[in-house]
C-alpha cells in the first residue's frame, strides 16, 4: 500500500555463479525441473513463466515427486522484498518455518525487471545486467537457495523500476499446471507494474495481486486507473471455471470494522483537495466508491473474506495489516486492506485465516508496514465433482 503518508546453510561456490542459474527453458508456461545437479531441485527465476534453480544441494534421489494442491498459504506486503531480506531476514525466515506455508505471495517486491537500458525488459526475471543489479540479484539468490526457502520454486512479475512487482514461491510438491500474469488468461503478457500472478492447480486458481492505490485524485493515475483495475477484475472472476483462492495487497478496507479511526480515514484530504464526487473523498482505500466496488465483486464473483469469515469482532491490536507511520499523524491509524478471498463453496474448508504483526509498534511486520496474512485449507478433492454447478467447465462431463 502506497499513497498513504507521507540462514542459512553453507553454500557451494557455483551457487554464486549466477550465469549458471539462468538457463533457457520452455515457453509453454509450465513448471518445469532444471538443475544444476539432479532434475527435480526447486527453482530461483523464471523465463516466459518458468522457474530455474536456486538449490545447490544434490537430490536425495532423482525422479518425479509426487504432486498435490497447496492447503496452507502465506501473503505479505514486503515493502521492497530486497531490503526485507537485507534487514529484516532472521524474523522472516523464522515466520516461514514456523508456518511452513505450500505458497508465499509477495508483493511490493521492487526489484526491476531484466533488460539493460533502452532495451525491452523481461518481468519474469530480476535485472542483473549491472554491478548493483548483480549484486542485489545474489542477495536474494543466496536466502532462496537457503532453509527456509530452498524446497520452492519461484515466479517473478516486475516493473521496469524499483516499483510494485510480485513474487510467487511454491513448494515444489504443490507444482501448479500453469502460471500466467495477466487477469486476461489468454494474454501472453505480464500486467503493467507486475501486479499479477496466477497459477492453475488442478481444484482451484491461486491469485497474486498488488491493486492499484486508488490515490487521492479524479485523473488517470488513481481514480481511473482503480475503476478500470476493478471492473476487469469482476470480469474476471465471474467467468472462472475453478475455486479462486485471491491473495495480496487488495488496497481496500471493506468496512468500517476494517480500519481504526473510520471517521479520520472517511474526513482525509490530501492538501485540501476535495473530489467532485463525495463517494470518492476520503482516504484511499477506504472511500465509498471503492468498498462498494469491492462489495460487488465478491457477491458477484460468489466469494467471501477469509478472515472475516472466521475473525467476526473488530481486533484492535491483532485486526489490521497496515498501520501508518508510527511518527506523525498516522500514528496509530490502521487498515486491514491485505486478504484471503476465496470461493464460497470453500468456507468449510477454510480451518485459519490470521494476521502476524499487531499494535502500533509494528510488531511482527518483519520490518514492513505490512504484517503477513496466513490461511489454511483442508484438504480439497481433486475432482471436478467437487465444484458446484457454476464452476463445471464445459468442456467435462456433467
Amino acid at each position: 500500500m502506497r499513497g498513504r503518508s507521507g540462514v542459512g546453510a553453507t553454500l557451494t561456490p557455483h551457487c554464486l555463479l549466477m550465469k549458471r542459474f539462468f538457463q533457457p527453458v520452455e515457453k509453454d508456461g509450465s513448471f518445469k525441473k532444471h538443475s544444476l545437479s539432479s532434475p527435480s531441485r526447486p527453482s530461483l527465476s523464471t523465463a516466459a513463466g518458468n522457474p530455474v534453480p536456486v538449490d545447490c544441494t544434490p537430490a536425495a534421489e532423482a525422479g518425479e515427486v509426487e504432486t498435490r494442491d497447496p492447503r496452507t498459504f502465506f501473503t505479505w506486503n514486503a515493502n521492497s522484498l530486497l531490503l526485507r531480506l537485507k534487514k529484516d531476514l532472521p524474523q522472516f525466515s523464522k515466520l516461514v518455518q514456523t508456518l511452513d506455508p505450500d505458497v508465499i505471495a509477495i508483493q511490493e517486491v521492487r526489484m526491476p525487471a531484466a533488460g539493460s537500458k533502452g532495451a525491452p525488459k523481461n518481468p519474469s526475471e530480476v535485472k542483473d545486467d549491472t554491478s548493483t543489479s548483480r549484486e542485489e540479484k545474489q542477495v536474494i539468490m543466496r536466502v532462496l537457495s537457503s532453509p527456509p526457502f530452498q524446497n520452492y520454486g519461484v515466479w517473478w512479475s516486475l516493473s521496469d523500476s524499483k516499483y510494485a512487482g510480485t513474487a510467487l514461491l511454491i513448494k515444489n510438491q504443490c507444482k501448479p499446471k500453469k502460471v500466467s500474469f495477466s487477469l486476461d488468461q489468454k494474454a501472453s503478457k505480464h500486467e503493467p507494474d507486475g501486479r499479477v500472478i496466477l497459477a492453475e492447480f488442478e481444484s482451484f486458481f491461486l491469485l497474486n495481486t498488488y491493486v492499484p492505490n486508488n490515490g487521492w485524485k479524479e485523473d488517470e493515475n488513481s481514480f481511473q486507473r482503480r475503476r478500470k483495475w476493478d471492473k476487469r477484475m469482476l470480469e474476471f472472476v465471474v467467468q472462472l471455471d475453478k475455486h479462486l483462492v485471491w491473495c495480496g495487497d487488495l488496497n481496500v478496507s471493506h468496512q468500517e470494522i476494517d480500519v481504526s479511526h473510520p471517521e479520520f480515514f472517511s474526513n482525509a484530504k490530501l492538501n485540501g483537495y476535495v473530489p467532485p464526487n463525495i463517494e470518492d473523498c476520503g482516504q484511499p482505500g477506504f472511500t465509498l466508491s471503492e468498498r462498494r466496488r469491492f462489495s460487488n465483486i465478491l457477491s458477484q464473483g460468489k466469494l467471501i473474506d477469509a478472515y472475516r469469515f472466521i475473525h467476526k469482532e473488530q481486533d484492535m491490536d491483532r485486526g489490521f495489516s497496515w498501520s501508518g507511520n508510527p511518527v506523525g499523524k498516522y500514528r496509530g491509524k490502521r487498515m486491514r486492506i491485505d486478504y484471503f478471498i476465496v470461493s464460497e463453496e470453500l468456507k468449510d474448508k477454510i480451518i485459519s485465516c490470521d494476521m502476524h504483526g499487531h499494535g502500533i509498534e509494528l510488531e511482527g511486520f518483519c520490518g514492513s508496514d505490512h504484517c503477513p496474512v496466513s490461511l489454511v485449507l483442508s484438504q480439497l478433492s481433486q475432482k471436478s465433482t467437487d465444484f458446484p454447478e457454476k464452476y463445471v467447465p464445459t468442456n467435462e462431463p456433467r
